[in-house]
C-alpha cells in the first residue's frame, strides 16, 4: 500500500520542482530573422530572391521590410514581384518607407510622414491583399511624432536585438567579423533575456535580428550567417527552441508585435552609431 503513495508522493515532487525551474528560468530563444531595405530589383543574380530560396530550404520565416517605392527597388516591376513572392511563400510583409529614396521618417513633417504612411500602406495591400501591421523607421530614428503617426496608421514600431552590420550595400559591403560581431550582440541580448526583460510568446523569447536583402553579400553568406547565429548561442550558452527559427507567418507575427516598441520615452539600445546619434 506504501509503495504506490510513495511513488505518487516522488512524482508530485518532481513536478513542483519542474514548475519551480521554469518559473525561474525565462523562455528559450527563438530567432526571428528580418530583413531591411528590399527588394531587391535587379534581374539577374537578385539578393533578395537568393535569401529567398535559402529561407524556402530551411523552412524558415522572416520579417521583409520593404521599400514600396524606392527607385530600385520596390518601385520597379522586380520589386513589386518580390513582395508579391515574399508574402506568397509565407513571410511577413512590412514597411519601411514609401519614398524614392531611404528618407529619413523623423525628418519629416507630420503631414508628409502620413502620407507615405498611407501610400505604403495602400502599396502593400494592393500587392499582398493584407494590411502591414509592423513597420522599422530607416535609420532606425523615430520619436513621438513619427510613433504617432505609425499608430494613426494601424503600424506597431519593431528595432532589433541583433544587427548584422551589413547595411552597406555599395562599394565595400562584406564582413570579416560575421561571428565576432554576432557574439557580442548575442551576449548584450542574453545579460536581458536572463534578467527577464525580454517578452515571451506562445512559451519562446523571441530575439530580433536584422540583415539587409539587397546587401548581395548578405546573400550569398546568409546560410553561414543562420549557422554563425546557432553557433553563438551554443557558446553563450542559450536555450533555443526546438526550432530555433520560425516557420510559421502566424508565430512569427505573433512574437514580431510582442517585442514592438510604442513608448517615445523608452531608449532601446539602437544599432552602431544610431544609438549615439538619435538618443
Amino acid at each position: 500500500m506504501l509503495r504506490p503513495r510513495l511513488l505518487l508522493a516522488a512524482f508530485s515532487l518532481l513536478l513542483c520542482c519542474a514548475g519551480a525551474l521554469a518559473q525561474g528560468q525565462p523562455a528559450p530563444v527563438r530567432f526571428l530573422l528580418t530583413f531591411d531595405d528590399g527588394p531587391a530589383a535587379a534581374i539577374n543574380d537578385n539578393p533578395t530572391g537568393h535569401i529567398l530560396d535559402v529561407l524556402a530550404r530551411k523552412h524558415i520565416k522572416a520579417v521583409f521590410f520593404t521599400q514600396t517605392r524606392a527607385w530600385h527597388g520596390g518601385g520597379t516591376e522586380m520589386g513589386r514581384f518580390l513582395i508579391r513572392r515574399e508574402h506568397g511563400e509565407g513571410h511577413v510583409v512590412a514597411l519601411h518607407s514609401a519614398t524614392t529614396f531611404h528618407s529619413n521618417h523623423r525628418f519629416m513633417s507630420r503631414e508628409k510622414l502620413d502620407a507615405t504612411m498611407r501610400l505604403g500602406v495602400d502599396d502593400l495591400i494592393a500587392e499582398t491583399g493584407v494590411a502591414p501591421k509592423l513597420v522599422r523607421p530607416p535609420f532606425w530614428a523615430y520619436d513621438a511624432t513619427t510613433l504617432a503617426s505609425y499608430r494613426a496608421h494601424g503600424l506597431h514600431m519593431l528595432l532589433t536585438d541583433l544587427n548584422a552590420n551589413d547595411g552597406k550595400i555599395y562599394g565595400i559591403n562584406f564582413s570579416w567579423h560575421k561571428r565576432s560581431n554576432m557574439l557580442t550582440h548575442l551576449a548584450e541580448t542574453r545579460q536581458r533575456w536572463a534578467a527577464g526583460a525580454m517578452a515571451s510568446v506562445d512559451g519562446y523569447t523571441p530575439v530580433v535580428v536584422t540583415f539587409h536583402d539587397v546587401n548581395t553579400y548578405t546573400a550569398r553568406h546568409i546560410e553561414e550567417y543562420i549557422d554563425i547565429l546557432l553557433d553563438v548561442a551554443r557558446e553563450l550558452n542559450v536555450p533555443l527552441a526546438d526550432k530555433p527559427f520560425y516557420d510559421n507567418r502566424d508565430e512569427l507575427e505573433r512574437a514580431a508585435l510582442a517585442a514592438t516598441i510604442s513608448n517615445p520615452d523608452a531608449k532601446p539600445q539602437l544599432p552602431g552609431l544610431w544609438n549615439w546619434l538619435w538618443q
